[in-house]
């Protein structure tokens, strides 16, 4: 059933990257949210496409949107149709797709594409990540590795105030922002990064959900800001995606710097 459940991910995917494609160089309809965030017409036809998909294929499952939800049930299809929207409105093609099948809580089955490079990142629960068919793996590297290079997220209405956290971290990795965090929770799974910081909390399990069963199944680990597990099927308590390597380490500095919140 899994792999049924991966196969209509994968489809979604395409799907939604064909909408990402039609919309990125013309009028993509941009504009802004309640939370001063910004929405495209790519977002809400991808969020509406994938509702009517999972009514029509598996109807007692609900779907969890960035843009949009749909039913309750414990199988949930969690989204994020374009996350980088920043970017994916202003024709810089940074944006991914993110979809997971969250069940009782814990991502089982994700995926992750890249319409601009035609990559996608998939995973079920016990059975490996990939990139286009091919096994992936995160990397060995330590923070202070000249090598290491890390992604954080920031904004000033985050819960989390983690700039202290990214200076201090900063002296042994080179932060990068991509404006996706999901684009760079693959860059993890895939090895090319060793670290991802991200304070989102209310509805943020969509950012989320994907990327915890690829970069784990890749060999990484991916908790709350304090080291927790969480659940995907609700809102988050901000989300550290590491290699495994560096985990313990960056889970102290940000402990050290700002006390936990439930």
């Amino acid at each position: 059933m899994e792999q049924e459940y991966l196969n209509f991910a994968k489809e979604i995917a395409y799907k939604a990257g064909e909408i990402m494609i039609k919309y990125f160089k013309d009028d993509n309809g941009a504009s802004y949210k309640f939370d001063q965030t910004i929405v495209t017409k790519a977002d809400t036809e991808i969020n509406n496409y994938l509702i009517a998909r999972v009514k029509e294929t598996f109807p007692t499952h609900s779907v969890d949107g960035e843009e949009e939800q749909f039913g309750k049930s414990d199988y949930v299809w969690v989204c994020d149709p374009v996350d980088g929207t920043a970017m994916y409105a202003r024709h810089i093609p940074v944006a991914v797709f993110s979809l997971a099948l969250v069940i009782n809580g814990i991502s089982t089955v994700g995926v992750v594409y890249d319409p601009f490079t035609e990559n996608l990142y998939s995973a079920i629960k016990g059975k490996g990540a990939y990139k286009n068919n091919e096994e992936i793996r995160v990397n060995n590297i330590e923070l202070d590795d000249m090598r290491s290079v890390s992604n954080f997220d920031m904004w000033p209405e985050a819960d989390y105030n983690l700039y202290d956290s990214i200076k201090e971290l900063g002296k042994k990795t080179y932060f990068v922002g991509i404006a996706s965090v999901i684009r760079a929770c693959m860059c993890v799974a895939n090895g090319d990064f060793n670290l991802a910081i991200f304070p989102g909390t209310k509805h943020k399990n969509c950012d989320i959900a994907a990327a915890k069963v690829i970069v784990e199944e890749a060999g990484g680990k991916v908790t709350d800001l304090f080291g927790n597990e969480q659940r995907y099927d609700k809102s988050i308590n901000g989300a550290i995606i590491s290699n495994g390597k560096v985990h313990s380490e960056v889970v102290a500095v940000i402990k050290k710097i700002i006390k936990n919140k439930k």
